[in-house]
């Protein structure tokens, strides 16, 4: 029988982050900016006949918490939604909020807790030198996968190193 002979070295590497992202308004702002301005200098490629540009999302997700509290402040429920849009998000926090009839079956007032959200949006990169790579924000931490050259791995953290976000 024929074994399997590894022909690349495939890398991932992350970044934690000292404190969270502040909120959903942050974490766009900082993955539109990586698609728009490109500072891992990525370019455009044909795959399969499409053209694809140089950094693109693939994938993203939001998931809001909600607690209810009674008239003594105590926790008497809590729910977390997810949703694939930051308009959902938006959307799902507000509908939530307003459903009189969730809030009598919890016995208490919701209130979004923002600081117990959670986001995640996944670029997509192609580098000059023909490798796609994989960048990954969360509220937590920033990740880089399945890069094979470290110079990849430099731009990324000289470009993080100048977001304070990101120390």
């Amino acid at each position: 029988m024929a074994d399997f002979t590894q022909n690349t070295n495939v890398k991932s590497a992350a970044r934690i982050l000292a404190e969270p992202i502040t909120d959903i308004d942050a974490f766009n702002a900082m993955v539109q900016s990586v698609i728009l301005n490109n500072p891992f200098g990525c370019v455009s490629y044909m795959s399969s006949g499409a053209n694809h540009p140089p950094v693109e999302k693939t994938r993203e997700t939001y998931t809001a918490r909600i607690v209810y509290k009674d008239s003594n402040a105590k926790v008497v429920g809590r729910t977390a939604e997810t949703y694939s849009t930051i308009a959902g998000f938006n959307t799902g926090i507000a509908a939530i909020l307003a459903n009189t009839a969730n809030t009598t079956a919890h016995g208490g007032t919701p209130s979004h807790s923002s600081d117990g959200d959670s986001y995640s949006a996944t670029l997509k990169c192609h580098d000059p030198n023909g490798e796609l790579f994989y960048v990954n924000f969360s509220r937590q931490q920033v990740t880089i996968s399945s890069y094979e050259d470290d110079g990849i791995l430099t731009r990324i953290e000289t470009w993080a190193d100048g977001v304070a976000a990101l120390a």
